[in-house]
């Protein structure tokens, strides 16, 4: 096997033989194989047999002995002895020293195995996805734009729209690439026509009336985008503004800026009937040098008062978009950050050309295909430059044409490791440092590996300990890491379904699409606070804390909050604490009209303790779930439900983890009545009472092993980009252990993936 260096640096040699002596608690003479038997045949072949085949599962010919024939059956054994699933309540079962022997003996057993055969797996070829095509664009090329918007959507796996597996490639994808190289090397080097345009940019939804960081604190109502200019030339911004006003007051102040700077200050000099609804258009003359800028546009904040001294906050206009328009009298490219980039040398007049194309092409397909290019790679950028030179007549007309086969090459598009030569199928062997770098940044930042990481791994160097542990701290505090939280954190928490969740109006009326806007940033703030200021993962369930502006603080009934702008408060004396008091998971798990205890309750199993239940029998009737049910009938009808033992089976872990967050509604407002009082007590199978939220915070930090492999579970499974199997359960285990001696901060969460087998190596697949 290649790289056993890396390996004995790697894993955790753990103290447990296959056939090893008895651990403490068993009997006198009993090794761990003959417990593990004995209390199989005693307590578990009855259901789990060839013939009843109890949940697709058989231990009947499964000798503990044979441990390594059988490591997936015996991993899933494992997990639901740990998790206290198996047996069943109400079933005979062992005592508590006997399941902990067991536990012990198979964990220790297993991960032996792990060492001493490790299987990191054979990924499949990576195609990026939309994030990291839209991302490694922008870090190649200083080009902060929606690249991907025109591509096909991912399709998801594991969890993740990062998986191989299901990122295929289909001719609308090769179509759709093509025409996103053409516009964005057109972008890049300033070789569009100019044409007048008028594009169009809204107000993100529940962004109204609400103050953006990029905008003076004094300023509401605002609207703040980014707009990339193709020319040095005239513009002109429209803003659209809407409000009301009645006509004994002054009008409100309109701050309109440029990459933060006023540009004009003007009164919104509208008056309407107070019943009515007004809008205009206020359009300004600018003068913009080619290149990404940043436009701004709010209300200030002082009262307008009338002459009898009543008053209206300007707090009650906004804006609506802006319209920008050009380029008119366009005097050329400009000098843009992409330009300089991209142009390291330029060609004197009457002197040969190619030298300075190899250099800039050099450059651009070295940090584009995340390695050393070739004389070959040249070779065809260099063909394709003559043929954008010939047609297009300049330089500058050849270096977009081979920039756009940069972006079509498979070497951009695909991450793909290359098997060794000598290595056999089925060998393991370790990542180059070039393979290392590129996973290693795909995982952090979503983008390709920047100069410093591809530099460390062309010398060989970012292998080594200290160098690696450098640039992951390096890596987590810089601002591309926004996109673990994004990406990751996304679709763990399913934070994404909060743009599209749409409650009841009806019913709860007080939500609007401010406070939408306001529950995802709250949760994106929370997770980027936690990896930038290293904190524990544990705060995930208990964080005394959150980040909240006026409109949501308002929502949770926190005191001396006021603006538009988030910062982080304290929760103390609330029942908020963690992820679980968020409106964005409150929202996202429950139904349009009314909360669900079963929702709530898969999502925590699924989600924090990595024990989904499974898909109901096909003949069990389905509670419905669009009755209008107050807290109190619909506990009843559950309990209805339960009364079948077949729903029981998984009910019973349900719904008590559901009920605990009963004291919050669909939209997580706290209440305490629903027609009537809302009881949010239950009990799990082994009899641990849950009472509320801080009752369920309190069981899920008692599992907090379960909870930190399920988180390392789901990160190693983001990080390969691929979904987890048995081979891979001890590197889970170990990456647990890491954690918890690392005082459970994330950066040693981090570091323990990146350490791990799977990470660090791969199996040669099979010809």
């Amino acid at each position: 096997m290649r790289g056993q260096g890396g390996i004995g640096r790697i894993l955790r040699l753990v103290g447990f033989c296959l056939l090893g002596p008895a651990l403490p608690g068993f009997a006198q003479g009993e090794s761990g194989p003959d417990l593990v038997d004995v209390t199989v045949s005693r307590y578990c072949v009855a259901c789990h047999n060839d013939r009843t085949l109890a949940a697709g599962l058989s231990l009947a010919d499964a000798p503990a002995a044979e441990l390594s024939d059988h490591t997936a059956l015996f991993e899933k054994v494992l997990r639901k002895l740990r998790a206290g699933e198996m047996p069943p309540a109400g079933r005979p079962a062992p005592d508590a020293d006997t399941l902990d022997a067991i536990v012990s003996w198979l964990e220790g057993s297993l991960d032996g195995l792990a060492t001493a055969t490790p299987n990191p797996g054979s990924p499949a070829i990576h195609r990026l996805n939309r994030a990291e095509y839209a991302n490694a664009v922008r870090d190649l090329l200083a080009l902060d734009l929606d690249h991907a918007r025109d591509l096909p959507a991912d399709d998801s796996g594991y969890g993740f729209d990062n998986i191989g597996d299901v990122l295929t490639v289909s001719p609308l994808h090769v179509e759709k690439y093509i025409s996103a190289a053409r516009r964005i090397s057109q972008q890049a080097v300033g070789t569009q026509t100019p044409r007048p345009v008028v594009v169009r940019h809204e107000a993100p939804r529940g962004t109204a009336r609400e103050a953006f960081g990029a905008l003076p604190l004094n300023l509401r109502g605002g609207l703040v985008t980014t707009h990339f200019f193709p020319f040095d030339a005239s513009y002109t911004l429209t803003v659209r503004v809407r409000g009301r006003r009645s006509l004994d007051l002054p009008a409100p102040k309109l701050d309109i800026r440029l990459d933060g700077r006023r540009v004009q200050l003007r009164d919104a000099d509208f008056a309407v009937e107070e019943a009515n609804q007004g809008t205009r258009n206020f359009e300004i003359p600018i003068q913009v040098s080619a290149g990404e800028h940043e436009i701004g546009a709010g209300f200030l904040t002082e009262y307008a008062r009338s002459e009898e001294g009543a008053g209206v906050q300007t707090g009650l206009y906004s804006v609506d978009y802006v319209l920008v328009g050009g380029p008119y009298d366009a005097t050329g490219p400009g000098e843009t950050p992409s330009r300089k980039l991209i142009f390291r040398c330029r060609p004197a007049a009457g002197e040969a050309e190619h030298p300075c194309a190899r250099e800039i092409l050099t450059a651009l397909a070295r940090r584009a295909y995340r390695r050393p290019v070739d004389d070959g790679d040249l070779t065809r950028l260099l063909d394709l430059f003559d043929m954008g030179r010939a047609d297009g007549g300049s330089f500058e007309a050849g270096i977009e044409m081979a920039l756009s086969g940069v972006l079509v090459s498979p070497s951009f598009l695909f991450r793909n490791a290359t098997t060794p030569d000598g290595v056999a199928p089925g060998e393991v062997y370790q990542l180059t440092d070039l393979e290392l770098a590129s996973r290693l940044s795909f995982f952090l930042w979503s983008s390709i590996p920047d100069e410093p990481l591809l530099q460390l791994a062309e010398a060989g160097r970012l292998s080594e300990a200290d160098e690696l542990e450098g640039q992951i701290g390096r890596m987590l505090a810089d601002p591309r890491a926004a996109a673990l939280v994004e990406n990751f954190g996304g679709q763990w928490l399913h934070l994404r379904n909060v743009a599209d969740w749409t409650p009841d109006p009806e019913r709860f009326s007080d939500f609007d699409e401010a406070l939408r806007y306001a529950f995802e940033r709250e949760t994106t703030l929370f997770l980027e606070y936690l990896v930038r200021q290293d904190r524990s993962v544990l705060e995930l369930l208990d964080a005394d804390y959150t980040f909240v502006n006026e409109r949501l603080a308002d929502f949770y009934g926190l005191e001396d909050v006021e603006g538009g702008y988030f910062r982080r408060v304290s929760l103390d004396g609330t029942d908020r604490g963690g992820i679980l008091g968020h409106g964005s998971v409150l929202m996202v798990t429950s139904y349009p009209t009314r909360t669900s205890p079963v929702l709530r309750g898969k999502w925590v199993l699924e989600n924090l303790l990595g024990a989904p239940p499974p898909a109901p029998p096909p003949d069990v009737p389905p509670l419905s779930e669009t009755a209008e049910q107050s807290a109190g009938s619909l506990r009843e009808a559950l309990e209805q439900h339960r009364a079948n033992p077949a729903c029981a089976v998984c009910h019973a872990r349900l719904d008590p983890l559901g009920f605990a967050l009963e004291t919050f509604d669909a939209v997580g407002t706290r209440r305490s009545e629903d027609d009537g009082p809302v009881d949010a007590s239950g009990a799990l199978p082994d009899g641990t009472v849950i009472d509320g939220p801080a009752g369920l915070r309190d069981v899920l930090l008692s599992r907090r092993q379960e909870f930190v492999e399920t988180l390392a579970d789901r990160l190693l499974t983001y990080a390969l980009g691929r979904g987890l199997e048995a081979p891979d359960q001890p590197a889970v285990r170990e990456i647990r252990r890491r954690v918890e001696a690392g005082d459970h901060r994330f950066s040693t969460l981090v570091a323990a993936i990146v350490d791990s087998v799977p990470f660090r190596f791969r199996r040669a697949p099979a010809p």
